[in-house]
């Protein structure tokens, strides 16, 4: 009885799904491969019982005889509850067999049972000739060609997909014909990146020589590729195109261009020189005429300036000494420098203000702002003085600007001029109104008060009287003017 007892316990615990702990690894590959064909044999549970019934097929869908992993047909029952994890037993178990197998397609099978199962993708077990395996499987069988449509867009149609942005082919047109009517389409439709697309394709297309006559004859698409051109600094192409339409001045300014690419004074000074004969317009050529001589005294002007500022013995060098070098500098800047650093030499000198001024034909009103500034810079006030006064034929002065005398104030403000200074300057102002607006912007009290007294305005008097400093000559002023009895007040 007890010997009986004894073996129902033991049959019981052993057909338990539980088990009892043990040491043993449980994970080690010989228990792994056992469990897998365990689970392999447990398929046949889903498959049906009759399966002669049954035609298998291969994956292609070609009927075979033999029975392989691929042509296992599972069918699974919709209506049962557990149906979810069943499949998810069949997915482990084919797993684990097809990882144990070499066999090719095994990756195509397991798609399949990611599908079965509703899983996006596989455990990772694929190798990289198995992805391949499935890349060729999949473009063989289902990619489909897509029909490539371009060959049936006209010049036309092909440039209206280009104004609206769409996708567009122009290598498809070889002919001449309709590369010119996709150009003559798009200078028809006025859309300027339609041109240029156009115009690129055809110099990539088409010869130098039949590209230039063909443009000769298509004036706003000639245009858009001179701008071209340009803008790619194809020189050479552009220059051989002006000469062929007898635009010469254009070709000589082009050349003359060149000369920014010289970096070397003596060899840029020898270029300049050289473009001088070239076929400009009249007032083309006085400006490169212009700037040779500009460049060629400046060249002088430099050599003779660092030779003196190494001397150190001139002062004007040494209390400020200079912080660039002359050379290529505009014309405006090269006369600053003149009014600057030689304003007291004579006119035969090449560095002279007054020579520079004959030799390039200033005019009075650019001399005179440009040496005002230099020299009230330097804080020269009776040099600055000496621009405005002039004699008449009596012998008497008078200071006259070919500039409003605002300007001056304000240019002699921004130096720094002692107010004694910008007074004498706001009183030579016409306008009354804007005499007085710069004399209280400046803190001109003595221009203030008079403007004042002028107008006969005591309120107003009185009203600037309290900003003044107490005891101040200004204060007594007003006093005295508010004293006079003689002055009828509207106020």
């Amino acid at each position: 009885q007890m010997s009986k007892t004894r073996s129902e316990e033991e049959e019981y615990w052993n057909s338990s799904k539980f088990k009892a702990f043990t040491f043993d690894d449980e994970d080690d590959e010989f228990t792994q491969l056992r469990e897998s064909k365990r689970a392999v044999n447990s398929i046949r549970d889903f498959v049906d019982e009759d399966e002669d019934d049954i035609e298998k097929v291969s994956w292609s869908g070609d009927v075979v005889g033999s029975k392989s992993y691929a042509q296992i047909i599972l069918r699974f029952p919709h209506n049962n509850s557990s149906s979810h994890s069943r499949k998810r037993i069949a997915y482990k178990a084919l797993v684990c067999f097809f990882s144990e197998t070499q066999a090719p397609g095994k990756c195509a099978v397991l798609s399949f049972l990611c599908f079965i199962v509703g899983r996006s993708k596989p455990a990772s077990l694929y190798s990289l000739s198995d992805g391949l395996d499935q890349h060729k499987f999949l473009n063989t069988e289902k990619a489909k060609p897509i029909k490539d449509f371009s060959s049936d867009w006209s010049p036309e149609d092909t440039v209206r997909r280009m104004q609206k942005g769409k996708p567009y082919s122009l290598e498809r047109f070889r002919s001449l014909k309709d590369k010119l009517l996709l150009l003559d389409e798009a200078v028809r439709l006025h859309d300027g990146n339609s041109i240029t697309a156009v115009l690129i394709f055809l110099q990539k297309s088409l010869s130098k020589e039949v590209l230039l006559r063909e443009l000769e004859t298509r004036q706003v698409a000639l245009e858009h590729f001179i701008h071209l051109l340009k803008e790619n600094q194809d020189h050479k192409l552009l220059q051989e195109l002006l000469r062929v339409l007898g635009r010469t001045e254009e070709v000589a300014l082009l050349q003359y261009r060149e000369y920014l690419n010289i970096k070397d004074e003596n060899k840029r000074k020898e270029f300049l020189k050289s473009c001088i004969g070239l076929p400009f317009l009249p007032e083309d050529m006085a400006h490169v005429q212009d700037h040779y001589t500009l460049l060629e005294r400046q060249i002088i002007m430099e050599a003779s300036d660092k030779r003196v500022e190494a001397a150190g013995q001139v002062e004007v060098f040494k209390k400020y000494p200079r912080k660039a070098s002359i050379l290529n500098m505009p014309l405006i800047t090269t006369l600053y420098y003149s009014c600057f650093y030689h304003y007291t030499e004579s006119e035969g000198t090449f560095s002279s203000p007054a020579n520079l001024k004959k030799t390039f034909k200033l005019s009075d009103k650019q001399y005179l702002l440009v040496a005002l500034a230099a020299r009230a810079k330097l804080r020269e006030w009776r040099e600055v003085d000496n621009l405005f006064t002039t004699k008449n034929w009596l012998g008497y002065t008078k200071k006259r600007a070919p500039i409003g005398f605002h300007r001056i104030v304000d240019i002699l403000h921004r130096n720094n001029a002692p107010v004694q200074v910008l007074q004498e300057y706001v009183c030579l102002v016409d306008d009354t109104d804007l005499r007085l607006n710069l004399a209280l912007k400046y803190k001109c009290h003595s221009v203030v008060i008079d403007v004042y007294k002028d107008l006969k305005d005591r309120q107003q008097l009185m009203v600037y009287r309290c900003k003044l400093a107490r005891g101040s000559l200004e204060e007594r002023k007003i006093d005295d003017i508010l004293s006079n009895t003689q002055i009828r007040w509207k106020n």
